[in-house]
């Protein structure tokens, strides 16, 4: 897997690795469940909360790479890259610039 020099460079590959619309959907369900995992977190200060939101942001997430796009998650290669997308991408999502 080739290098990128920045998440612009990086964000077109990412956006590719996440074509299949089950996997997008998986994405952002899992997303929508970290950010209320966050809340509980914030609510009830119980670390439990942390453990959630990271087995519903990956959960989902590698169901729909694994199932679906049948590739690996770009998370093995570029963890900060790929965080960083998963976030951009749920955003253009909520704004319609992705199809959902």
């Amino acid at each position: 897997m080739s290098q990128f020099a920045s998440f612009r460079e990086f964000y077109p590959y990412y956006l590719g690795e996440h074509a299949d619309l089950r996997c997008r959907r998986l994405h952002f369900a899992g997303s929508s469940l970290v950010l209320g995992c966050l809340v509980g977190l914030a609510r009830t200060g119980s670390l439990w909360w942390l453990l959630a939101a990271l087995l519903c942001g990956y959960g989902f997430a590698w169901v729909g790479h694994f199932f679906f796009e049948h590739n690996r998650p770009a998370t093995f290669k570029h963890p900060f890259y790929s965080l960083a997308g998963d976030w951009v991408m749920y955003k253009d999502i909520l704004t319609g610039k992705i199809p959902f």
